[in-house]
């Protein structure tokens, strides 16, 4: 028997494309976690030596430590979710998240912990816009493009089984966990001293802050989203004053956006941003107020809760009802109207409509309403309360206000009156003086706006008992210390982001029917203590509409201590 060789030969593996490099997803892993290491944690790494000197040998052992600490922190979260079908899409979001953070870390000094990422989340398009910039473009096109270009010519191979490449990853992580536990270890004493003063320092490890923050943020709204809002003031009823009423009552409270109490004329700013208010004699301006948080999705909700920041708990808030809803319970008509990224759950269910829907004659752009639309109609709904006999009405207006970092788009160009004022969207293309000339200029519009609304309230006066509360939800940096814009986590932010104006007004006839005594209401206006809060505004709010409820806390009414007569 004769044997024939076969004719069959072995095919060749394909070619790999020129400019390919092949790696295991765990080498990719440790690779984009270096990346990060060296070129998205420089704010972390100067905040945690901030006071350490080079020449100190124990400076570079802390620094190492800390260092080899962020690169297993990355690898094992990374490792977590990234597998060979994965690990390219996800790597690829973190490399342009990542490079968008650092850019407005960098810039504007912000640290992305839970309460930052809420407010980024609740961003309309509108105010996302205006953050764009070329320079933005360029950061992102050099930390996420280019690193993007090298992560889709990398091949991942497989060279082994399921069931292997599952043990292998079990171990990657669970050496990366214990790296990090032995890193921190090592410098225990100092790091744990590090984190305790100045917790707010995690927020800069990047990308495990956003990413961490992101998972917190959905997590809360998710365990919010299972249960219905708990009510508040299931005992609220009106009071005596309020059930006597003869003529309609009115209040209309103004949120201010942005609006910090350092540059605010009526507290004694060197400039006067406020001059057509300043000619109100019957105003009362309070000094600077303690803002609940330093963003608006945290002062919100927090403005118009009986707790406020004081004992402040951020589920428990946001959980329950608001200052509205107790409001409405009692029979007072309430209205929310919008003129910027919503009421963050405060108005929700209650009537509410924002400015845009009004587009009132020469004040919207197709993209943003000037203030002035929150009062276009206010003849009109003043004749229409004037109908309702002893009817009670709580109006909330929110401003845009001062909104940045477009200070220049937030007021007419008649009210450019410092100049030159910074016409960029990017802060840092401009000087110091251009920028507080531009934000000086937006609180002029605002004096402006008050006092107009205060004219109409006048002259309406006789018909309807009329009065006005302005508080701003927040304040803002201005470049003091690196700092632009606000949101710095709250309890390492500077005065200029947590004091804020507020002033009141109230017609003869809102004054009498309240039992209020103003000279004691302008005399308490001039103490600085005990400074007025946030936590105030909801209980000032119900005893001035004589709203009575569990809830009141009379110590927290600035007016408590300045009522006449019965109304004591």
């Amino acid at each position: 028997m004769i044997a024939f060789a076969s004719s069959r030969t072995s095919t060749p593996p394909p070619a790999r494309p020129r400019f390919t490099l092949a790696l295991s997803v765990e080498q990719l892993l440790l690779i984009s976690s270096l990346f990060w290491l060296f070129s998205a944690n420089r704010l972390f790494f100067a905040a945690a030596l901030k006071d350490r000197l080079a020449s100190d040998a124990s400076s570079w052992g802390f620094g190492l430590a800390i260092g080899v600490m962020v690169l297993a922190l990355h690898v094992f979260l990374v490792g977590l979710v990234a597998h060979r079908w994965t690990i390219k899409p996800v790597l690829s979001v973190l490399l342009i998240g990542t490079a968008c953070a650092t850019f407005y870390m960098q810039t504007y000094g912000v640290y992305l912990d839970p309460t930052m990422l809420r407010n980024t989340l609740r961003t309309d398009p509108a105010e996302a816009s205006e953050l764009l910039s070329l320079r933005m473009a360029g950061h992102v096109l050099l930390w996420a493009g280019l690193p993007l270009l090298a992560l889709w010519r990398v091949e991942i191979v497989r060279r082994r089984s399921w069931q292997r490449a599952l043990g292998v990853r079990l171990g990657v992580l669970l050496l990366a966990l214990a790296t990090a536990v032995a890193a921190i270890m090592a410098v225990f004493q100092p790091f744990s001293s590090l984190m305790r003063n100045n917790k707010e320092i995690r927020y800069l490890i990047t990308p495990a802050n956003y990413i961490w923050s992101l998972g917190s943020v959905i997590a809360q709204d998710l365990k919010g989203a299972a249960k219905p809002r708990q009510p508040l003031g299931l005992d609220a009823k009106p009071g005596a004053q309020m059930s006597a009423r003869a003529k309609p009552l009115v209040l209309v409270l103004v949120v201010g956006e942005t609006a910090r109490a350092a540059n605010w004329g009526l507290n004694g700013y060197a400039r006067q941003t406020t001059p057509q208010l300043a000619q109100v004699p019957e105003l009362i301006s309070l000094p600077p107020v303690e803002a609940c948080g330093t963003n608006t999705e945290t002062s919100l909700p927090c403005m118009f809760a009986p707790i406020g920041r004081r004992d402040y708990d951020e589920a428990r808030i946001r959980g329950s009802e608001s200052l509205l809803h107790l409001l409405a319970r009692a029979g007072v008509q309430v209205h929310w109207r919008d003129n910027q990224s919503g009421c963050k759950g405060v108005c929700d269910g209650l009537p509410n409509d924002f400015v845009d829907d009004q587009n009132a004659p020469g004040l919207c752009d197709g993209k943003r309403c000037l203030d002035e639309g929150l009062i276009a109609d206010l003849d009109a709904r003043l004749a229409a309360a004037k109908s309702q006999s002893a009817s009670t009405h709580l109006w909330v207006m929110h401003q845009l206000g001062n909104h940045g970092p477009s200070y220049f788009r937030r007021y007419p160009e008649a009210f450019e009156r410092f100049k030159p004022a910074c016409q960029k969207d990017d802060l840092r293309l401009c000087s110091k003086e251009e920028i507080v000339n531009a934000y000086d200029n937006a609180l002029l519009y605002t004096d402006h706006l008050l006092a107009e609304l205060v004219k109409k309230l006048k002259a309406r006066s006789d018909e309807v008992d009329t009065a006005l509360i302005y508080v701003s939800d927040h304040g803002e940096s201005l470049g003091e210390n690196g700092l632009f814009l606000h949101g710095i986590p709250y309890a390492i932010a500077p005065k200029q982001q947590t004091q804020v104006p507020m002033l009141m007004w109230a017609s003869p006839g809102f004054g009498a029917n309240a039992g209020l005594d103003m000279a004691c209401l302008r005399q308490r206006a001039s103490q600085t203590e005990p400074a007025p809060r946030h936590d105030h505004l909801f209980h000032t709010v119900m005893g001035l509409l004589d709203v009575h409820s569990s809830v009141f806390a009379p110590e927290w009414n600035l007016a408590q201590n300045c009522k006449t007569g019965a109304a004591r």
